[in-house]
């Protein structure tokens, strides 16, 4: 309860503390071997998150090299390019880049674009100055319309701020999940479920509550502990300050629990309600909209990822405290996580009825 959350806590922080991946392999193939295209290998060196670490003398080696993680892309340049682009003959340079890491392949499918892109801008801005065009009108012919990029909220694209905020409190509701349908069945299998049913003067909300109170604070300290490490240490974005993120804090807990205490009711043995508990929080990492949007899956997916706390962990999350939306904004979401705290009351008779009379069956 206490190890294991702090180690997945440092764990992400530290591994994405670079905000994003720098740096990743390239290979090239330049089967042409002139200025202009070492100039071109020598721009694509330079993108931060490229490195050019070999040189290939064919494709086949370089789908090799990508085949046996050494590279994650390369750049294929054939022979005579330099002439075609002198010539304006419209050559083709060709990048092959490998999506089995999404991150890595978005990335490096980005600079290779853009080296490909500025290459052809760079030898027809040395052919019009030759011509004597001054530096305006090449600007205006070479890029008709200028953009201007505005990135809100996480304005330098910090992965840590995206994925850490999703998979930290993910785990931490993997081991709420777990670790509260653990507590209440091993009650029964040591066979103290009636004694604790008494201790709570015959009241299964009584002892529920009793049970668990030790168990809250202990999640309520390891959720705050983590809040104040990505906001107030790491920096986080948080424009509207600490009361949405504590109250988000606290919903997710208590959601987590209940979700917990319900999976015990829908099926009142420790081996089937914990594998419940893990199978929906394995489940929840996929529906929270973080890797693929929701709204781009198909319909019953879409009405599916309703069922995940995690899904409005994240979608409040993303609203209220990285964006600075209202409360109201995301009511629904709100309504949702506290729905999950209501649902023991569901199946609090079936918990009474399996602790007083149930046997445990390993």
């Amino acid at each position: 309860m206490i190890v294991f959350p702090l180690l997945v806590i440092f764990f992400f922080t530290s591994m994405l503390e670079e905000g994003q991946p720098l740096e990743m392999p390239v290979g090239v193939v330049d089967l042409d071997n002139t200025s202009t295209t070492r100039n071109i290998i020598r721009r694509l060196d330079a993108f931060q998150t490229s490195q050019v670490v070999a040189h290939y003398p064919s494709v086949t080696e370089a789908r090799t090299a990508i085949q046996d993680n050494e590279i994650y892309a390369f750049l294929y340049i054939p022979k005579g390019t330099t002439q075609a682009l002198l010539s304006s003959r419209q050559p083709k340079i060709t990048y092959y880049y490998s999506m089995t890491t999404l991150v890595a392949g978005s990335l490096l499918y980005r600079d290779l674009k853009t080296i490909s892109t500025l290459a052809g801008a760079a030898v027809g801005q040395t052919t019009m100055r030759a011509k004597g065009y001054t530096d305006e009108q090449i600007t205006t012919f070479l890029q008709p319309i200028r953009i201007e990029s505005h990135q809100l909220s996480n304005a330098t694209i910090d992965y840590n701020v995206y994925l850490s905020t999703m998979m930290v409190p993910g785990i931490m509701m993997l081991f709420i999940f777990l670790i509260t349908t653990y507590s209440i069945g091993t009650e029964l299998k040591f066979s103290c479920s009636r004694e604790l049913v008494s201790m709570g003067g015959g009241s299964i909300g009584v002892s529920l509550i009793g049970k668990l109170l030790p168990h809250t604070l202990i999640w309520l300290t390891l959720a705050f502990g983590y809040a104040f490490y990505v906001f107030g240490v790491l920096h986080f974005p948080h424009p509207e300050g600490v009361g949405k993120i504590v109250l988000l804090n606290l919903l997710m807990v208590f959601a987590a629990q209940g979700f917990g205490i319900f999976a015990f009711g829908l099926m009142p043995s420790l081996r089937m309600s914990m594998s419940i508990s893990s199978l929906w929080a394995v489940l929840s990492f996929s529906m929270a909209g973080t890797a693929f949007p929701v709204m781009g899956m198909d319909g019953p997916l879409q009405s599916l990822s309703w069922l995940f706390p995690l899904r409005h962990y994240w979608m409040v999350y993303q609203a209220c405290v990285l964006n600075g939306f209202e409360i109201l904004d995301v009511w629904w979401h709100i309504s949702a996580l506290v729905g999950f705290m209501m649902l023991p009351m569901l199946v609090s008779r079936k918990i009474k009825n399996a602790m007083l009379t149930y046997v445990y069956i390993p």
